[in-house]
């Protein structure tokens, strides 16, 4: 929703601060001019990503005009969820988990929290490192290493994307300036061909180029690739926060502790007060 607003600011900014100005706003309406500037971006996106970056990209596009689904309510889950597992595991041992982990939709933890089942990116990590810890030949040492990279990986796979498309928006202001040379040079070889004043609406339309150029990139194209960051991060907010209890608990603290660790992770916006968790995970209880 946020994005459809600003672009309609930044439209109306722009382009009612011109007609205001007593501009035409006729002038500025140059299709071919967006043709070549967005065509030569778009066909620079192919020719500077692989398949997979050009696959992400596209899958992630649609996400940035949905709300974040990353808040407090869905950390609140995430914590009393892992209090449920945590407890589980200290009453019964850990082999009490192993049909939890094995087969989380038929769990009775875990369906109880569906938000976090579609987050497949989180389920994953939760399950594979649960099933390492039922093996229990690991140190917790080297499972924190291994959770590192994993969350790295993760990292990087997303940043990809936010690159391409930040590359995309910086290489547009320079195909505005393609399109408006190509713009004076077809108006400089018109000369004695056209009159004086349809020179001049020539080169106005030539400059165009260079206006949309800019407008794309920061007011349209480059906040995407700001937004795609924004969303990566809290994405691996959650695989940190996860980390952080796993650990906790593989380094003997009780549940409400490691929950703690967990909370303590979470930004300021989106984390619940010490009082507020300890009521949800009560009423999880219940459920």
């Amino acid at each position: 929703m946020f994005v459809i607003i600003g672009y309609v600011v930044v439209i109306f900014s722009v382009f009612g601060g011109f007609a205001m100005a007593g501009g035409h706003l006729a002038a500025l309406l140059q299709p071919i001019e967006l043709l070549m500037i967005g065509g030569a971006a778009f066909g620079a996106f192919l020719v500077g990503n692989d398949m997979k970056t050009i696959k992400a990209t596209v899958k992630a596009l649609p996400t940035v005009i949905a709300p974040s689904s990353y808040s407090k309510a869905l950390y609140l889950d995430l914590l009393a969820m892992m209090f449920e597992f945590l407890t589980k595991i200290r009453k019964d041992g850990m082999m009490a988990i192993e049909k939890d982990v094995e087969n989380p939709e038929n769990s009775a933890i875990f369906t109880k929290y569906p938000k976090i089942m579609k987050d497949h990116h989180l389920m994953d990590f939760l399950c594979d490192y649960l099933r390492m810890m039922l093996s229990g030949n690991m140190e917790p040492f080297q499972i924190e290493n291994l959770m590192d990279v994993d969350i790295e990986t993760h990292h990087n796979e997303g940043h990809a994307v936010c690159h391409a498309v930040a590359k995309m928006a910086d290489g547009m202001p320079a195909f505005g300036i393609v399109a408006a040379v190509m713009g004076v040079v077809h108006t400089m070889s018109s000369v004695g061909q056209v009159s004086n004043n349809e020179l001049g609406v020539m080169i106005a339309h030539a400059l165009v180029g260079t206006f949309l150029g800019i407008l794309l990139c920061y007011g349209f194209v480059g906040p995407l690739a700001t937004i795609l960051e924004q969303k990566l991060n809290e994405s691996s907010k959650m695989l940190q926060t996860a980390k952080i209890i796993l650990l906790a608990s593989l380094n003997g603290y009780a549940p409400t502790i490691a929950v703690e660790f967990g909370r303590k992770v979470l930004n300021s916006t989106e984390r619940p007060e010490f009082l507020e968790l300890e009521e949800y995970i009560k009423g999880a209880k219940t459920r």
